[in-house]
């Protein structure tokens, strides 16, 4: 699973000699006008990729019909294996712009051949653990499920995409090998063809309770939903009280939610069925769920699909991967890419990510990108690295780095938590930010600085590539 360009430049490598040279890549994310900030995931499926990277006798085969790769080359792709270590932000950490969410370090030639995997892997289930973390809180404490393998794009994109929604805070997914592969929970009652398969709506409804008398929630929009639908579930709800049976609600799958909601609500209530929960779908997102809310809509829980499996309005995180340092001659060398555009002017060297908290309120304060084994000063001085008149200073402060190690000299050292354990993590991580940074409109900004010691760095370098008339060397 890779480009051929990787190939080309790892057979370039092999070919000149530098192999196994070491170098150090950064996966990141760039700014994004949709997403403030991002909940991490896809570690899981990544780190599986790396345990398992090889080539077979049927890869070599055909990479030798391509006519590009020399024999020496091919014999060697066949005991290429990671030996390399891996650092990464675990699932469930709320993570910004520009922050490495994994950092490899390894010989260049398997360093390269991680790049599409990783960027397709991490970038992908990050996106919609981040579009499902909006949606949950724009439901403001309404469950909410994803029920979005039909739409997704590709078999993969539905199943692993389930699982990043569980991250982001959905309770359960209508993917039931997701339920099967992760220990997720798996929800669903019936469609509309199997109301439009009687002879009657009642008979259909009267039929499902008769089946599934503990988990009788009626879709009620077939074909009226307050004139036939409610009432008739209200029948069917009638009879399964009478036999001391709970039914649990009706959904909405289509119409005025709102409006019907309320209405809905009303017919329940006074029918003593006020615990009845009212379930609705029909291609809801963050925004509209949130729209839902101001209009007073009686929704005691969602289910999101289409727009949450394929992060609608925002197909793509924008991740990229990129050399941030190599060994030459036995030295670190730290390196970086230049750009007209500042933001895209990479961060150069071996980094981490520290988190400061402000002691007071435990809330986080900042997030600050610097060199492995540089010490944070206290007091703390935060500096905007483009606007450099923006600073902000911690006397005291608590701190958290956020990237672990996963592989060391190419053996897995990690042990994976949960899925509930990481869903639980992104709750407890999201409730240490403040709201203001979380709103669906206008966030506020969170501070991402760098630290002193990398922005001397990244100057000094970008000084060493210009050449003395102002152009690129």
């Amino acid at each position: 699973m890779t480009d051929l360009y990787q190939l080309t430049m790892m057979n370039g490598y092999f070919m000149s000699g530098t192999h196994e040279t070491e170098a150090v890549f950064d996966l990141f994310f760039r700014e994004n006008k949709s997403f403030n900030y991002c909940v991490a995931a896809g570690l899981l499926s990544a780190v599986d990729y790396i345990k398992n990277l090889r080539f077979t006798d049927s890869d070599i085969d055909y990479l030798k019909g391509l006519n590009i790769f020399g024999a020496d080359f091919l014999d060697y792709l066949k005991s290429i294996r990671f030996t390399g270590d891996l650092y990464a932000v675990e699932e469930g950490e709320i993570v910004f712009a520009s922050e490495p969410l994994l950092t490899v370090k390894a010989p260049v030639i398997e360093a390269q051949l991680l790049e599409t995997a990783l960027l397709n892997i991490v970038c992908h289930q990050t996106l919609i653990a981040t579009k499902a973390a909006r949606v949950v809180s724009a439901a403001g404490g309404a469950p909410v499920t994803e029920f979005g393998l039909r739409r997704a794009q590709g078999p993969d994109a539905g199943v692993y995409g389930a699982r990043a929604a569980i991250i982001g805070g959905c309770t359960g997914t209508s993917n039931v090998l997701a339920g099967k592969l992760f220990g997720a929970r798996v929800l669903g009652t019936h469609a509309h063809s199997w109301v439009m398969s009687f002879e009657s709506e009642l008979e259909a409804f009267e039929k499902f309770a008769e089946i599934y008398p503990d988990n009788c929630l009626l879709l009620v929009d077939t074909y009226d939903t307050l004139k036939s639908g409610v009432p008739n579930a209200i029948k069917v709800f009638n009879k399964l009280r009478e036999k001391g049976r709970k039914p649990v609600g009706i959904r909405l799958d289509s119409g005025d939610l709102a409006y019907l909601s309320k209405k809905a609500r009303i017919m329940l209530d006074e029918a003593g069925f006020n615990d009845a929960v009212i379930f609705a779908s029909n291609d809801l997102d963050e925004n509209l769920i949130a729209s839902l809310a101001l209009q007073g809509a009686k929704i005691d829980s969602y289910g999101v699909g289409t727009k949450l499996i394929t992060s609608f309005d925002c197909p793509s995180l924008g991740g990229v991967y990129k050399m941030s340092a190599i060994k030459r001659g036995g030295k670190w060398t730290p390196c970086l890419k230049l750009s007209d555009t500042a933001a895209k002017i990479t961060n150069p060297g071996f980094k981490t990510v520290h988190r400061v908290y402000a002691p007071d309120s435990g809330r986080a304060f900042a997030d600050l990108i610097a060199l492995r084994g540089e010490k944070l000063a206290r007091p703390l001085v935060l500096t905007h690295e483009f606007e450099r008149w923006k600073t902000a200073t911690l006397e005291r402060y608590d701190v958290r780095e956020l990237p672990v190690k996963i592989f060391a000299s190419g053996k897995s050292v990690y042990e994976f938590p949960s899925l509930a354990a990481s869903a639980a993590k992104a709750k407890a991580e999201s409730a240490k930010f403040w709201d203001e940074y979380k709103r669906l409109v206008n966030p506020h900004i969170y501070k991402v600085n760098i630290s002193d010691g990398l922005y001397a760095l990244k100057q000094e370098l970008i000084s060493s590539k210009k050449t003395p008339a102002g152009g690129r060397a």
